[in-house]
């Protein structure tokens, strides 16, 4: 039976990619423990060519999404592996204005009624978070950190997202989800 709703963020990875001639390559996924909220907003606008007094045609562009990934606590790997902090012979995380862009693939998966469904965004890029904190009071309430995730289309085929059915949850791609990127197929 198909879900009915979903909810409950959870099993957030990331998979750095490797570029050669052209031809990308996935890294092992690494967790992205302590998953709060993602929310991607679609990228791409709606055009109309007005004919004969009336809408002639419409059409929409597709580059991807852009939104927030709000996590407990950002790793030390993703500062490393995709922000291109660099850990200095004093054991400082050090970052630097002129570190390079990595891109990489961004798996998540969201429960439902019925089943769980995995997602994977496959070239992304990423913002560092804000540097921010307060005081405690009476209580402790713990800080989250926000990145900012941009997913575009993949140059080679266009692709910019998959997700796994409802109903494929016993396939050995859905069980292997996590253990590397799954690449559609034509």
């Amino acid at each position: 039976m198909a879900n009915k709703v979903k909810y409950g963020l959870k099993n957030a990875y990331y998979a750095v990619i490797t570029e050669t001639g052209g031809t990308i390559t996935y890294g092992t996924p690494v967790a992205l423990p302590g998953a709060v909220s993602l929310s991607m907003a679609q990228q791409g606008e709606m055009s109309t060519f007005r004919a004969d007094n009336t809408d002639y045609w419409k059409g929409s562009s597709n580059s991807g999404y852009e939104g927030d990934f709000e996590i407990a606590l950002i790793p030390d790997s993703f500062r490393t592996d995709v922000l291109g902090e660099v850990l200095d012979a004093k054991g400082f995380y050090v970052e630097r204005a002129d570190a390079p862009t990595v891109e990489f693939a961004f798996l998540f998966q969201f429960e439902g009624d019925e089943n769980a469904v995995r997602h994977c965004f496959y070239r992304c890029v990423a913002t560092r978070p804000d540097v921010a904190g307060q005081t405690t009071d009476t209580s402790i309430e713990p800080q989250t950190e926000t990145i900012t995730i941009s997913a575009m289309p993949r140059i080679a085929d266009n692709v910019v997202k998959s997700r796994a059915p409802y109903e494929e949850e016993t396939t050995s791609s859905y069980q292997k989800w996590f253990e590397s990127v799954q690449e559609p197929t034509a």
